[in-house]
């Protein structure tokens, strides 16, 4: 017998690191998700893939911009994970997080481990999610540990 419940159980077996998807919102506002369903797609061309839900404020954002960065969290950033998490950050909190808005206009995470510069090449309509795959236009990579997400929890380990 199977159901999204057991599905989403079974995928939480599987240990993620955790990203931070941004973009921009037709305002210059910067918009955030927080993400582990991205992936490497090609080196040759440089490919990147993230799954965004079609019931996720981000999708109609990153469906008009066109464009968004990965990053990749490091432990430390955790505040950053779970503030980007929820569906609905707006109120009296404000960000943890600080940003670098790159020559393209894209935003990248400060200090995360490793941010990338997407240009979304194509879009492909799966079940209730889109997959965005976009070219790598840029990378900056830096040092750390990574924060992990695995049977719903945050998690690190320790080089």
């Amino acid at each position: 017998m199977t159901s999204s419940d057991l599905f989403r159980k079974a995928w939480g077996s599987f240990a993620t690191g955790v990203s931070l998807i941004t973009t921009v919102e037709e305002d210059g506002t910067v918009h955030g998700m927080t993400a582990n369903g991205i992936a490497s797609v090609s080196l040759e061309p440089m490919l990147s893939m993230v799954c965004v839900g079609h019931s996720a404020k981000t999708y109609p954002i990153l469906k008009t911009s066109g464009r968004f960065a990965i990053n990749i969290l490091r432990a430390e950033q955790k505040p950053i994970g779970e503030y980007y998490a929820k569906s609905d950050n707006s109120g009296d909190q404000k960000t943890p997080a600080a940003f670098d808005i790159r020559p393209s206009g894209i935003p990248f995470l400060e200090n995360s481990l490793a941010s990338m510069d997407c240009q979304v090449v194509s879009a492909h309509i799966e079940g209730d999610h889109t997959v965005f795959i976009g070219k790598v236009e840029e990378i900056v990579l830096s040092e750390g540990s990574p924060l992990l997400f695995y049977t719903g929890k945050w998690m690190t380990f320790e080089k």
